[in-house]
C-alpha cells in the first residue's frame, strides 16, 4: 500500500536535503517530484494542483525553525497538507438517539460490498454495539448466500426474505425485525451493478426513502484511484451519501482514491479494508494515513491492533516472567501467534516508522523463519516448551526435537542457544525499563513483553540466524559491520 508513493516522495526531500533553507530556486525540483509522485498515484488531477500550490505557498512563507533543517520542514509541510486533503480526522459511525440506528451499504459490483457489511458488523460488535444485517441483493447469484454464510461466521443474525421479494420491502421488514429483537444497529446490503444506471438508482432511493438511514456508506475499491472519488460524488449528487469505504487498501493500490474522495466528493471516508479477513476493517484516520504515506509508520495503529489481541490477565503475569528470565516456549509461542493474530508480518512491520523499504522477499524470507520457529517448538514436550535449560543439557533431546520438526539438530541448538541469549537480554532491558511491558520505543503496549526478539533492538529472534533476514532500517542497512560485533534485527522501533 503507498509503496510507490513513498519511494517517490522520498526523491522529493533529496532535492532539498541539505539547503540552508526553503527558497523559491530550491524547492522547484522537490515540487515536480511532489507532482510525478501524486499524479503516478493516480491522484485526480484538480486535488494535484491544489495540493502543489497549498505547499508551495506555506513552504516559501514559512520561518525555518531553529535546529530544523529545510527537508524536515519541507516533509511537516507536505504532511500537513496530506491530512487536510484527506479530511483532517476521523469521522466515526452514526448513532442514532433511538434504537436502531440503520445504516445503507450502497455501491457497485465486485468492491466488496457484502463482505464489508459482514465487516462492519463486526467491528461495531467489537464496540458493545448488537447487529443485525440485512439482505436485499435479489439479483447476484448467491449473494445472500454469502451473507448469511458470512453471519455465521461472525456469529451475528441476517434477516433475508429470499430472492423473489421486493428489496424495499425486504429492507422495511428488516429495520421492523431489528426494532423487534431490540438491537443497535441494523446494516442493510443493497444490491449493485456493474455500473452506475437508473434502475440501480432509483431502487436504492426507493431503500433510503423507506428506512431513512443514519448513514449512507458508498463501498470503493481503491483499485480504480481518481475514479473512485468520481463514483463517490456521483452517488452522492444522486442518492445522497454520507461516507465512504474504501476496500482493497492492502493491494497493489497507488493511494489516489485515498487522496481524492474528500476532496472530489466533499465525503468523509470513514472505514478501509486492509484484507480479506472480516476482521480487517480499520477507522480512517487521515493523519495516521500521511504518516504510512511518509514512510513515518503508525505506531497507534499498531497499538489498537496488539491491545485487541491481548489478555490484559496475562500482562503483569508476562512483565513478572521478564523480569525473572522465567519467559519460555510457551510464552514464546504466544508472542508468535499474537503477532500473527495481529494480521500479516508485513502488514504489521510496515506499521512501524522506517519499515515501508522491505523487500518483498525479505518478508517471505521472515515468514518462513518464524514457520520454522514455531515447527521446533510444537515438537518439544510441554516440560522442555516451561524449563528450556532441559534441551540445552540434554544432545539427545535436541536430536529428538529435530527429527520431529524435520529439521537438523544444529537448527535446534541455534535455537535454544539465541533464545537463552534472547531471554538474559530481556530481563536487562527490563530492569532497566521497570514497568514499560513492550516494544522497545512503544510505551503503552501492554502484554507484548518486551517485543518480539530480534524486532526493536532486541536480540535476534531465536533460530532466525541473527534476525529476520535482511530486516534493518533503511538507514542502518548501509552501515558497515563492526568488527566483532553481531548484526542485530531492525534498529529500535
Amino acid at each position: 500500500m503507498f509503496d510507490a508513493l513513498a519511494e517517490r516522495l522520498d526523491d522529493a526531500w533529496k532535492k532539498i536535503r541539505g539547503q540552508d533553507k526553503i527558497s523559491q530556486s530550491n524547492i522547484q525540483d522537490a515540487l515536480k517530484e511532489v507532482r510525478r509522485a501524486l499524479l503516478s498515484a493516480d491522484v485526480n488531477l484538480q486535488v494535484v494542483k491544489t495540493f502543489i500550490g497549498e505547499i508551495e505557498k506555506k513552504a516559501l512563507g514559512a520561518e525555518v525553525i531553529s535546529g530544523v533543517n529545510p527537508g524536515q520542514q519541507f516533509i511537516k509541510i507536505v504532511y500537513d497538507e496530506l491530512v487536510k486533503v484527506m479530511g483532517e480526522s476521523n469521522v466515526p459511525i452514526a448513532q442514532a438517539e433511538q434504537a436502531p440506528t440503520v445504516i445503507l451499504m450502497a455501491g457497485l459490483q465486485g468492491t466488496g460490498k457484502t463482505t464489508a457489511t459482514a465487516k462492519l458488523a463486526l467491528y461495531l460488535r467489537k464496540q458493545k454495539r448488537s447487529c443485525l444485517m440485512v439482505g436485499t441483493d435479489v439479483y447476484r447469484p448467491a449473494a445472500i448466500d454469502q451473507l448469511l454464510t458470512l453471519g455465521q461466521q461472525i456469529d451475528i443474525p441476517v434477516f433475508e426474505l429470499g430472492t423473489d421479494a421486493d428489496p424495499v420491502e425486504i429492507a422495511r421488514q428488516g429495520v421492523a425485525k431489528a426494532k423487534e429483537l431490540e438491537v443497535d444497529t441494523v446494516i442493510i446490503d443493497t444490491a449493485g451493478r456493474l455500473q452506475i444506471d437508473e434502475d440501480m438508482m432509483g431502487e436504492l432511493a426507493r431503500i433510503k426513502a423507506t428506512v431513512k438511514p443514519d448513514d449512507t456508506l458508498l463501498v470503493v475499491d481503491s483499485m480504480t484511484g481518481q475514479e473512485a472519488a468520481t463514483l463517490t460524488h456521483t452517488f452522492h449528487e444522486q442518492i445522497g451519501i454520507s461516507g465512504a469505504i474504501l476496500t482493497k487498501l492492502d493491494g497493489d493500490t497507488r493511494g489516489g482514491a485515498a487522496l481524492s474522495v474528500r476532496q472530489v466528493s466533499g465525503q468523509p471516508i470513514k472505514f478501509v479494508g486492509v484484507g480479506e479477513k472480516v476482521e480487517a476493517l480499520e477507522p480512517f484516520y487521515p493523519d495516521r494515513m500521511a504518516s504510512r504515506i511518509l514512510n513515518m509508520g503508525d505506531v497507534l495503529t499498531l497499538v489498537e491492533k496488539a491491545q485487541e489481541e491481548l489478555d490484559l490477565a496475562d500482562v503483569e503475569k508476562m512483565q513478572s516472567k521478564i523480569l525473572e528470565a522465567r519467559f519460555d516456549f510457551n510464552d514464546f509461542l504466544k508472542q508468535m501467534r499474537l503477532l500473527k493474530n495481529m494480521g500479516s508480518l508485513g502488514g504489521v512491520l510496515k506499521l512501524i516508522p522506517g519499515m515501508n523499504k522491505i523487500s518483498g522477499a525479505d518478508l517471505q524470507k521472515g515468514e518462513s523463519q518464524l514457520k520454522r520457529t514455531e515447527s521446533m517448538i510444537n515438537s518439544m514436550t510441554k516440560a522442555e516448551r516451561s524449563n528450556p535449560d532441559l534441551l540445552a543439557q540434554s544432545p539427545s533431546r535436541r536430536r529428538r526435537v529435530a527429527s520431529g520438526s524435520g529439521f537438523e539438530e544444529r537448527d535446534v541448538s541455534k535455537l535454544i542457544k539465541d533464545f537463552t541469549r534472547m531471554r538474559s537480554m530481556m530481563q536487562q532491558m527490563g530492569q532497566g525499563m521497570p514497568g514499560m511491558g513492550g516494544m522497545p520505543g512503544m510505551p503503552s503496549m501492554p502484554g507484548m513483553g518486551g517485543g518480539m526478539p530480534g524486532m526493536g533492538g532486541m536480540p535476534s529472534l531465536p533460530g532466525m540466524g541473527g534476525g529476520m533476514p535482511g530486516f534493518r532500517t533503511p538507514a542502518g542497512s548501509k552501515k558497515k559491520k563492526k568488527k566483532g560485533k553481531k548484526k542485530k534485527g531492525f534498529g529500535n522501533l
